[in-house]
Protein backbone atom coordinates (compact mmCIF):
# COMPACT_ATOMS: atom_id res chain seq x y z
CA UNK A 1 0.00 0.00 0.00
CA UNK A 2 1.03 3.52 -0.78
CA UNK A 3 1.46 5.52 2.67
CA UNK A 4 1.70 8.82 3.79
CA UNK A 5 2.76 9.56 7.82
CA UNK A 6 2.31 12.29 9.63
CA UNK A 7 3.90 12.46 13.01
CA UNK A 8 6.72 14.35 15.06
CA UNK A 9 7.82 12.51 18.22
CA UNK A 10 9.52 9.87 19.78
CA UNK A 11 5.66 8.05 20.03
CA UNK A 12 5.25 7.92 16.77
CA UNK A 13 8.73 6.27 15.46
CA UNK A 14 7.60 2.55 16.00
CA UNK A 15 4.79 3.10 13.71
CA UNK A 16 6.77 4.80 10.80
CA UNK A 17 9.66 1.73 11.28
CA UNK A 18 6.29 -0.69 11.10
CA UNK A 19 4.93 0.96 8.25
CA UNK A 20 8.37 0.74 6.39
CA UNK A 21 8.71 -2.80 7.02
CA UNK A 22 4.70 -3.70 5.35
CA UNK A 23 4.22 -0.49 3.00
CA UNK A 24 5.74 1.87 0.89
CA UNK A 25 6.17 4.66 2.95
CA UNK A 26 6.12 7.90 -0.02
CA UNK A 27 6.77 10.92 2.47
CA UNK A 28 6.47 12.20 5.71
CA UNK A 29 4.71 15.11 7.35
CA UNK A 30 5.89 16.77 10.53
CA UNK A 31 6.24 19.65 12.54
CA UNK A 32 8.94 22.52 11.80
CA UNK A 33 12.06 22.36 13.72
CA UNK A 34 12.09 23.52 17.09
CA UNK A 35 13.82 24.88 20.34
CA UNK A 36 14.96 21.81 22.23
CA UNK A 37 17.28 20.52 24.92
CA UNK A 38 18.70 23.00 28.01
CA UNK A 39 20.70 25.21 24.75
CA UNK A 40 16.87 25.42 22.87
CA UNK A 41 18.79 24.98 19.80
CA UNK A 42 16.67 24.32 16.71
CA UNK A 43 16.76 20.87 16.42
CA UNK A 44 14.65 18.21 14.13
CA UNK A 45 12.14 15.83 16.00
CA UNK A 46 12.72 12.32 16.18
CA UNK A 47 10.27 11.49 13.20
CA UNK A 48 12.23 13.83 10.78
CA UNK A 49 15.22 12.40 12.30
CA UNK A 50 14.10 8.79 11.09
CA UNK A 51 12.80 9.93 7.86
CA UNK A 52 15.89 11.24 6.66
CA UNK A 53 17.95 8.21 7.60
CA UNK A 54 15.69 5.90 5.17
CA UNK A 55 15.71 8.64 2.67
CA UNK A 56 12.29 9.43 2.93
CA UNK A 57 10.96 12.94 1.19
CA UNK A 58 9.93 15.01 4.26
CA UNK A 59 7.59 17.94 4.33
CA UNK A 60 7.37 20.56 7.39
CA UNK A 61 4.31 22.83 6.59
CA UNK A 62 2.99 25.26 9.92
CA UNK A 63 -0.09 24.51 9.10
CA UNK A 64 -2.21 22.41 6.46
CA UNK A 65 -4.87 25.24 5.77
CA UNK A 66 -3.54 26.28 2.58
CA UNK A 67 -3.65 25.10 -0.94
CA UNK A 68 0.07 25.44 -1.27
CA UNK A 69 1.03 23.99 1.79
CA UNK A 70 -0.91 20.30 0.93
CA UNK A 71 0.18 20.53 -2.21
CA UNK A 72 3.37 17.73 -1.57
CA UNK A 73 0.50 15.30 -0.25
CA UNK A 74 -1.36 15.90 -3.31
CA UNK A 75 1.69 14.50 -5.33
CA UNK A 76 2.49 11.76 -3.46
CA UNK A 77 -1.52 10.51 -4.02
CA UNK A 78 -1.47 8.21 -0.97
CA UNK A 79 -4.05 5.42 -0.57
CA UNK A 80 -3.85 5.87 3.35
CA UNK A 81 -2.13 8.76 5.39
CA UNK A 82 -0.89 7.81 9.39
CA UNK A 83 -1.39 10.32 11.20
CA UNK A 84 0.74 9.67 14.79
CA UNK A 85 0.70 12.39 17.50
CA UNK A 86 1.62 15.03 14.44
CA UNK A 87 0.12 17.99 16.03
CA UNK A 88 -1.25 19.73 13.21
CA UNK A 89 -4.90 19.82 12.60
CA UNK A 90 -6.19 18.11 9.65
CA UNK A 91 -8.86 20.11 7.17
CA UNK A 92 -10.98 18.38 5.18
CA UNK A 93 -9.38 18.68 1.95
CA UNK A 94 -6.80 16.66 3.68
CA UNK A 95 -8.99 14.27 5.51
CA UNK A 96 -10.63 13.28 2.20
CA UNK A 97 -8.08 12.79 0.15
CA UNK A 98 -6.54 9.24 0.75
CA UNK A 99 -8.78 6.56 -0.65
CA UNK A 100 -8.65 4.71 2.54
CA UNK A 101 -9.17 7.96 4.29
CA UNK A 102 -6.67 9.11 7.51
CA UNK A 103 -6.22 6.43 10.00
CA UNK A 104 -4.92 7.39 13.38
CA UNK A 105 -3.43 5.58 16.52
CA UNK A 106 -4.35 7.64 19.56
CA UNK A 107 -3.39 6.47 23.26
CA UNK A 108 -6.55 5.76 25.08
CA UNK A 109 -9.50 3.28 24.74
CA UNK A 110 -11.96 5.60 22.84
CA UNK A 111 -14.07 7.95 23.72
CA UNK A 112 -12.30 7.95 26.82
CA UNK A 113 -9.77 10.30 27.04
CA UNK A 114 -10.31 12.11 24.05
CA UNK A 115 -7.65 15.19 23.04
CA UNK A 116 -3.67 16.20 23.38
CA UNK A 117 -2.69 14.46 27.10
CA UNK A 118 -4.67 10.71 27.30
CA UNK A 119 -1.89 9.19 28.45
CA UNK A 120 -1.33 11.22 31.25
CA UNK A 121 -5.09 11.71 32.35
CA UNK A 122 -4.79 8.32 32.41
CA UNK A 123 -2.97 8.02 35.10
CA UNK A 124 -3.72 10.94 37.04
CA UNK A 125 -7.57 9.60 37.03
CA UNK A 126 -5.73 6.55 38.76
CA UNK A 127 -7.02 4.32 35.56
CA UNK A 128 -6.15 0.76 36.02
CA UNK A 129 -6.19 0.03 31.97
CA UNK A 130 -5.86 1.86 29.15
CA UNK A 131 -5.10 1.30 25.59
CA UNK A 132 -4.82 2.21 21.78
CA UNK A 133 -7.61 2.83 19.43
CA UNK A 134 -6.87 2.61 15.18
CA UNK A 135 -9.36 5.63 14.07
CA UNK A 136 -10.82 6.56 11.00
CA UNK A 137 -9.92 10.69 11.46
CA UNK A 138 -12.71 13.01 10.96
CA UNK A 139 -13.54 16.53 11.80
CA UNK A 140 -13.92 16.15 14.97
CA UNK A 141 -11.67 15.88 17.90
CA UNK A 142 -10.61 12.46 18.51
CA UNK A 143 -14.50 11.35 17.48
CA UNK A 144 -14.24 9.41 14.44
CA UNK A 145 -15.37 5.55 13.53
CA UNK A 146 -12.75 2.72 15.13
CA UNK A 147 -11.44 0.43 13.06
CA UNK A 148 -9.99 -1.68 16.22
CA UNK A 149 -8.91 -1.31 20.15
CA UNK A 150 -5.95 -3.29 21.77
CA UNK A 151 -6.04 -3.30 25.75
CA UNK A 152 -2.89 -2.72 28.48
CA UNK A 153 -2.91 -2.56 31.95
CA UNK A 154 -1.48 0.38 34.09
CA UNK A 155 -0.02 -0.81 36.72
CA UNK A 156 1.82 1.75 39.62
CA UNK A 157 5.20 1.39 38.14
CA UNK A 158 4.18 3.61 35.20
CA UNK A 159 4.94 6.40 34.07
CA UNK A 160 3.69 8.56 31.38
CA UNK A 161 7.04 7.43 29.32
CA UNK A 162 7.26 4.09 30.40
CA UNK A 163 3.81 3.56 29.31
CA UNK A 164 3.65 5.88 26.45
CA UNK A 165 6.91 3.66 24.94
CA UNK A 166 4.54 0.46 25.28
CA UNK A 167 1.30 2.15 24.05
CA UNK A 168 3.19 2.87 20.94
CA UNK A 169 4.32 -0.24 20.19
CA UNK A 170 0.76 -1.65 20.95
CA UNK A 171 0.14 1.05 18.27
CA UNK A 172 2.49 0.04 16.09
CA UNK A 173 1.43 -3.43 15.52
CA UNK A 174 -2.90 -2.94 15.73
CA UNK A 175 -2.00 -0.44 13.32
CA UNK A 176 -0.94 -3.07 10.58
CA UNK A 177 -3.72 -5.07 11.36
CA UNK A 178 -6.15 -2.57 10.74
CA UNK A 179 -4.64 -1.53 7.53
CA UNK A 180 -4.29 -4.78 6.08
CA UNK A 181 -8.25 -5.23 7.14
CA UNK A 182 -8.90 -1.93 5.01
CA UNK A 183 -6.87 -2.57 1.98
CA UNK A 184 -8.82 -5.98 2.33
CA UNK A 185 -12.11 -4.67 2.44
CA UNK A 186 -12.87 -6.87 5.72
CA UNK A 187 -12.43 -3.84 8.60
CA UNK A 188 -15.35 -1.53 8.91
CA UNK A 189 -15.06 1.26 11.38
CA UNK A 190 -17.63 1.55 13.99
CA UNK A 191 -18.81 5.23 15.71
CA UNK A 192 -17.81 5.96 18.84
CA UNK A 193 -20.31 5.32 21.62
CA UNK A 194 -22.02 8.37 22.79
CA UNK A 195 -21.45 7.73 26.37
CA UNK A 196 -18.44 7.80 28.60
CA UNK A 197 -17.05 9.98 27.17
CA UNK A 198 -13.77 12.64 28.61
CA UNK A 199 -11.47 15.12 27.75
CA UNK A 200 -7.69 14.98 28.29
CA UNK A 201 -6.77 18.17 27.69
CA UNK A 202 -3.27 19.54 27.13
CA UNK A 203 -0.79 19.14 30.35
CA UNK A 204 0.47 22.91 31.64
CA UNK A 205 3.74 22.94 33.41
CA UNK A 206 1.73 24.81 36.72
CA UNK A 207 -0.03 21.23 37.36
CA UNK A 208 3.65 19.58 37.85
CA UNK A 209 3.23 21.95 41.57
CA UNK A 210 3.26 19.32 43.87
CA UNK A 211 0.66 20.49 46.90
CA UNK A 212 1.06 18.29 49.98
CA UNK A 213 -1.92 18.95 51.62
CA UNK A 214 -3.81 16.33 48.81
CA UNK A 215 -3.33 12.30 49.59
CA UNK A 216 -0.26 10.32 49.33
CA UNK A 217 -1.94 8.24 46.47
CA UNK A 218 -2.92 11.58 44.39
CA UNK A 219 0.61 12.89 44.39
CA UNK A 220 2.19 9.77 43.59
CA UNK A 221 0.19 9.39 40.45
CA UNK A 222 1.27 13.12 40.19
CA UNK A 223 4.97 11.78 39.86
CA UNK A 224 4.02 9.15 37.35
CA UNK A 225 2.14 11.57 35.18
CA UNK A 226 4.24 14.25 34.73
CA UNK A 227 7.61 12.04 34.15
CA UNK A 228 9.04 12.59 31.87
CA UNK A 229 7.02 15.94 31.18
CA UNK A 230 7.03 18.68 33.03
CA UNK A 231 8.13 17.05 36.14
CA UNK A 232 6.87 16.84 39.59
CA UNK A 233 8.03 19.79 41.71
CA UNK A 234 7.82 21.25 44.65
CA UNK A 235 9.67 23.65 46.87
CA UNK A 236 12.56 23.40 49.57
CA UNK A 237 13.96 27.13 51.21
CA UNK A 238 12.25 28.47 47.82
CA UNK A 239 13.95 26.19 45.97
CA UNK A 240 12.34 24.24 43.47
CA UNK A 241 13.19 20.45 43.71
CA UNK A 242 12.14 18.28 41.14
CA UNK A 243 10.36 14.82 42.70
CA UNK A 244 11.04 11.78 40.08
CA UNK A 245 10.02 9.14 41.90
CA UNK A 246 7.99 8.55 44.97
CA UNK A 247 5.29 6.16 46.15
CA UNK A 248 2.54 6.31 48.48
CA UNK A 249 3.12 4.60 51.95
CA UNK A 250 0.60 1.39 51.90
CA UNK A 251 -0.97 2.27 55.16
CA UNK A 252 -0.35 -1.55 56.60
CA UNK A 253 3.02 -1.37 56.12
CA UNK A 254 5.18 -0.74 59.75
CA UNK A 255 7.95 1.83 59.63
CA UNK A 256 10.68 0.70 61.72
CA UNK A 257 11.74 3.75 63.66
CA UNK A 258 14.98 4.72 64.74
CA UNK A 259 17.21 7.40 65.89
CA UNK A 260 16.86 9.68 62.72
CA UNK A 261 12.56 9.63 62.44
CA UNK A 262 10.89 12.66 64.32
CA UNK A 263 9.26 11.44 67.54
CA UNK A 264 6.07 13.74 68.57
CA UNK A 265 7.04 16.97 66.68
CA UNK A 266 4.75 19.63 66.30
CA UNK A 267 5.48 19.83 62.61
CA UNK A 268 5.01 15.76 62.48
CA UNK A 269 1.41 15.69 61.08
CA UNK A 270 1.97 18.94 58.73
CA UNK A 271 1.42 18.02 54.73
CA UNK A 272 4.78 18.53 53.49
CA UNK A 273 6.91 18.05 56.40
CA UNK A 274 9.81 15.36 56.36
CA UNK A 275 9.21 13.06 58.64
CA UNK A 276 11.72 10.09 58.23
CA UNK A 277 15.10 9.42 56.42
CA UNK A 278 15.44 5.95 55.71
CA UNK A 279 17.91 3.76 54.15
CA UNK A 280 15.69 3.53 50.41
CA UNK A 281 13.42 6.88 51.07
CA UNK A 282 12.79 9.72 52.29
CA UNK A 283 9.24 9.92 53.94
CA UNK A 284 7.11 13.39 53.27
CA UNK A 285 3.26 13.65 55.34
CA UNK A 286 0.96 14.32 53.19
CA UNK A 287 -2.78 15.77 53.58
CA UNK A 288 -3.51 12.11 54.05
CA UNK A 289 -1.04 9.32 54.20
CA UNK A 290 2.54 9.68 53.46
CA UNK A 291 4.44 9.74 50.70
CA UNK A 292 8.17 7.50 50.03
CA UNK A 293 10.23 10.15 47.79
CA UNK A 294 12.56 7.91 45.99
CA UNK A 295 14.25 10.58 43.19
CA UNK A 296 14.75 14.22 42.87
CA UNK A 297 16.96 16.79 41.23
CA UNK A 298 17.23 20.66 41.96
CA UNK A 299 18.38 22.91 39.36
CA UNK A 300 21.12 22.33 36.79
CA UNK A 301 22.47 19.60 38.88
CA UNK A 302 22.04 15.33 38.24
CA UNK A 303 19.11 13.13 39.45
CA UNK A 304 19.86 11.52 42.96
CA UNK A 305 18.56 9.38 45.57
CA UNK A 306 16.24 11.38 47.80
CA UNK A 307 18.45 9.66 50.33
CA UNK A 308 21.58 10.56 49.47
CA UNK A 309 19.98 14.47 49.23
CA UNK A 310 18.36 14.01 52.60
CA UNK A 311 22.06 13.15 53.64
CA UNK A 312 23.93 16.05 51.87
CA UNK A 313 21.15 18.88 52.70
CA UNK A 314 19.85 17.60 56.57
CA UNK A 315 16.49 17.70 55.41
CA UNK A 316 14.87 15.61 58.36
CA UNK A 317 12.22 17.93 60.13
CA UNK A 318 12.33 20.45 57.32
CA UNK A 319 9.35 21.51 55.05
CA UNK A 320 8.59 21.05 51.57
CA UNK A 321 6.65 23.23 49.27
Amino acid sequence: MRVAFAGTPEFALPALEALLERHRVIGVLTQPDRPSGRGRRIEPGPVKRAALAHGLPVVQPETLASEEARAPLEAWDPEALVVVAYGLILPREVLALPRLGCVNIHASILPRWRGAAPIERAILAGDTETGVSIMQMDAGLDTGPVLLQRRLAVSRSHTAGSLGAELSRLGAAALLEALEGLEAGTLKATPQPAGGVTHAAKVMKAEARVDWRRGAPDIERQIRAFNPWPVAETVLDGEPLRILDGHAEDPHEALHHSSNVLQLESKRDEPGAIIAVLDDFVLVQCGEGRLRVLEVQRPGRRRVSARDYAHSTSLLGRRLG
